[in-house]
């Protein structure tokens, strides 16, 4: 009776693999999940500027063309940018992305994806999945860079350059955001902004000057 026993727990208990268990089984064989988890490099994570793991498992490219995957690479990155750019550019208070600083974002991004993203056409830059490959990792911190760069000028000069193309300051509409992000706006055209742009400006403007915008006299109502 108890060899009979021990038979049929023999022929009913599964083997050592797991095999024949349904996959929800805790003793089933583990299965590979290739979908991104929440900590991969991906596009959303390079937007929103958070840190990532370099976790994709890129191939090396099939292509046998390193120059076609090269530019392959690179144009991948550069049809995103636009909308990272927007994105980056938009300001704090909620209005629309300032148009010029969406256009020097963009041009550095494009830059920087011509400079570091083209992965010598070894690899796809993004696999299948989205993530960003391990090779990629500087080509993902100059984007990221230029992308935080953008977001710290329309925090503190986006404002600023807008009033000054308003009230005809001198300052190089080409160069406003970075001059005035680094306070390196001087001259007659730092006192144009002090009087006409004192509180769009405040964030940035030297304390030389504050006394000038805070005695400003106030408008008079129509």
């Amino acid at each position: 009776m108890m060899t009979a026993v021990l038979l049929i727990l023999l022929l009913s208990t599964p083997d050592a693999t797991g095999a024949g268990l349904p996959p929800e089984a805790l003793g089933a064989p583990p299965r590979v999940d290739e979908t991104p988890t929440a900590w991969a490099c991906t596009v959303d994570t390079l937007q929103a500027g958070k840190e990532c793991v370099f976790e994709a498992e890129v191939a090396a490219s099939a292509s046998t063309d390193v120059t076609a995957q090269a530019a392959s690479n690179v144009r991948t990155l550069q049809e995103i940018g636009p909308t990272l750019c927007a994105h980056a550019a938009k300001s704090p208070s909620g209005a629309a992305a300032d148009r010029d600083l969406v256009a020097l974002c963009q041009r550095r991004f494009v830059d920087a994806a011509e400079d570091a993203c083209g992965l010598e056409g070894a690899i796809p830059v993004i696999d299948a999945q989205g993530r960003f490959a391990p090779a990629a990792r500087g080509c993902y911190r100059r984007l990221s860079s230029v992308l935080q760069d953008t977001l710290t000028m329309a925090t503190v000069a986006s404002a600023c350059c807008q009033c000054a193309a308003r009230s005809g300051c001198q300052v190089a509409s080409n160069r406003c955001h970075e001059d005035v992000a680094r306070q390196e706006v001087g001259g007659a055209a730092l006192t144009c902004l002090a009087r006409q742009c004192g509180d769009a400006c405040s964030l940035v403007m030297p304390v030389s000057l504050q006394g000038q915008v805070e005695a400003r006299p106030a408008r008079q109502q129509p």
